[in-house]
Formats: structure tokens, sequence, C-alpha cells
């Protein structure tokens, strides 16, 4: 049995590293977790390497780090045995997030640079390196210089335990979107207000958008501006809830909308939670989604940045019921194939076997 010690930044309860580890346990393998669930990075890193410390490395196959794991990759190398390989699931840049999607740093400034050494420093320590995307493994190896043969695409997904289709009485006078989100910038939130006012005429479609963050009161402004009357902002919920929601919904959003460069080489989680679900969703239409979706076959692909587009899909969605149940069932079809944990835990631990193999 393939004995792997599981290290992550991220809580275990974050959807790429809970993919992933139940995905693992799926398949058979011998899991030890390194995690911690502390809400401050301060916290949860130093518990971290403390619980890794007192682990038996010997016995173990692989050393797997997950997300967000590049400000350990360093210290967790120096840690391991070196006949021990390391696979480190990067899924994204920390440079790119704080320098040109959250833009809190110049990539010039002193943490522009450090977060740019950060991102590819962890990925040469490692003996094998996971992305979401081919569009995010060919900007890791465009943006720092790395070989293409050191990385592995491996999709989100969306774990199974809470996203499946339900059966669930819905409000038959109402068409309902539903969208979540933490408005950061990549999400584009604007546009779907925008596209909400442009079908306010429409009275039977109402959206529900449930989140708070960074971008929250410029987009309550931006809809009190509007004056738009069909999105209900819901705050943030237990995401425990957000399974009964989108069962209730006709059509769920996925994203992502704006046209930041990051969007563009990311699938999001919601897309893969909408179609685990059964539910019809609209992506945008950029390099990442074509991977996995092929527009009105299993989503209805959207000209990214543009309420215009969003709103006429929306419509399309409303109008063609068979359109919408196609899509529902096509994309369906693709999480079981390719997005569930037991299809990602599979692909990731021959991942780790080939590594280990590799190594030995």
């Amino acid at each position: 049995m393939t004995q792997i010690i599981f290290v992550s930044g991220r809580e275990p309860s974050y959807v790429r590293n809970a993919v992933i580890l139940r995905g693992l346990r799926i398949n058979g393998a011998n899991v030890v977790e390194c995690t911690n669930a502390s809400k401050s990075y301060l916290v949860r890193y130093p518990k971290v390497v403390g619980k890794f410390l007192l682990k038996n490395k010997k016995d173990c196959d692989a050393v797997f780090i997950g997300y967000f794991g590049q400000p350990l990759a360093g210290i967790i190398r120096k840690l391991t045995p070196r006949a021990k390989p390391i696979i480190f699931d990067a899924f994204l840049s920390a440079y790119d997030t704080m320098c040109f999607d959250r833009k809190k740093f110049r990539p010039e400034s002193l943490m522009g640079k450090y977060f740019y050494r950060l991102d590819k420093h962890s990925c040469e320590i490692a003996d094998k390196v996971l992305l979401d995307t081919n569009a995010h493994i060919d900007y890791f190896v465009n943006t720092f210089g790395l070989e293409r043969e050191r990385f592995q695409r491996v999709f989100v997904g969306a774990d199974d335990s809470m996203f499946y289709p339900r059966d669930v009485a819905r409000d038959n006078k109402k068409f309902t979107i539903f969208y979540y989100t933490t408005f950061h910038p990549v999400h584009g939130v604007e546009y779907m207000v925008e596209a909400a006012k442009r079908v306010e005429k429409h009275e039977d479609i109402e959206f529900k958008l449930v989140g708070t963050g960074m971008e929250y009161k410029k987009i309550l402004k931006l809809a009190d501006t509007l004056k738009v009357r069909n999105v209900k902002f819901m705050g943030w919920t237990d995401f425990r809830e957000f399974p009964m929601e989108m069962a209730k919904a006709d059509v769920c959003l996925g994203g992502h909308f704006s046209d930041i460069d990051k969007g563009k080489r990311a699938i999001s989680e919601k897309a893969f939670e909408a179609i685990a679900m059964k539910r019809a969703v609209i992506v945008g239409d950029n390099p990442a989604n074509r991977e996995l979706f092929t527009n009105k076959e299993n989503a209805l692909l959207v000209e990214m940045a543009n309420a215009d587009a969003l709103a006429d899909a929306i419509l399309e969605l409303r109008d063609e019921e068979k359109l919408r149940e196609k899509i529902a069932e096509g994309g369906y079809r693709i999480y079981r194939d390719k997005c569930s944990p037991e299809v990602i835990g599979r692909e990731v631990k021959e991942i780790i076997e080939k590594t280990v193999d590799s190594a030995t």
C-alpha cells in the first residue's frame, strides 16, 4: 500500500485539498496528514511543520505538499530524506495572485520579487508539480522558466460527498440563477450584476448571490447605482448549505467573468460543483474552460467581461429547456468521467507511484 505524508498550507477542508485527500483514500492509499485548520497562516504553518517533524519519514513512499504549500516547500524538502520524492500541488501562482489579480504589490517591488521566487523555488525543489489546467502549466513554464516535463495537469473536481444530484422542490414561477463568490476581482461579479439589470424586464428571473469579500461594498454600490431589483445579496452562509441552493437553481454561474488573465487559466471550483450536481452552468469562454467544456454540450460558454453576452446566455437557457437539460446531463457525464474524487485520486496516486519508481 502506497504510504503518503500529506502536508498543506491551507486547511484540509479547502476544496482542492479535500478532493485529493478523499480521492487518494478511496483508491487505497495510506495517507498520513500533517494539516491544520486554524484560520491564521501564522498559526497554521508552525503547527503543520511541527506535525511533520514528528512523523517517521523513512517509512513513507513520498511526501505530497498540497495547497497552499509554497511557503512550506523549502522547509519540507530540508526535513525530508533526499531519497523520498516530493509531489507539490502548486494549484495557483502566489506571484500572479498578489501582483496581478489582487494587485497588492507591484511585480518589481521587493514583495513582488519575493512571491516570484517563492513560486519558482517551490516548483524547483519538487520532483513533480501538479496544476489544475494546461493553461496554468503554460504560465508557469513561460513565467518562471521551468521545464514542462516537471508538470502534470490534475483537474480540481468537486467533493461528491457534498455535491451530487438532488431532487428538490423548485419555485416554478421563478427562473433562478445561483452564484457564490468571495468578490475577488478575477470573478467579475460586476458583469453578473450588469447582466441582471439587462434582463430585469423579465420578472420571472431572479439571482441569488452568496458571499462577501474584497469587492463586496463596490458591487453593492454598483447594484444600488443601477437600481438592480432582481439580485438577492444573501451574504455569506454555511458552505454546507450551498448544495441545496444550487439544487434549487435553474442555472449556476461558474465564471470566471472578468478579463483578468488569471481567470483565463483556471476552471472555477463552483463550475465543478455545478456539474457534479447536474445543474446547467455558464462559464467564461477561455483556454482553461475549453480544456473541459464544449459549448452547448456540457456548459454554455460566454465572452468574458461582457454583460450583454452573459445576459443573452441566461435568456437562452431560460427559453430553451431542452438545451438546459442537455447541458446539465453533459456536464454530469464529464464530472463522472474526469472530475470525481475517485478519478482524481486514482490519477494523483498513479503520478505519485510513477514518481516513486523513478526515484528508486
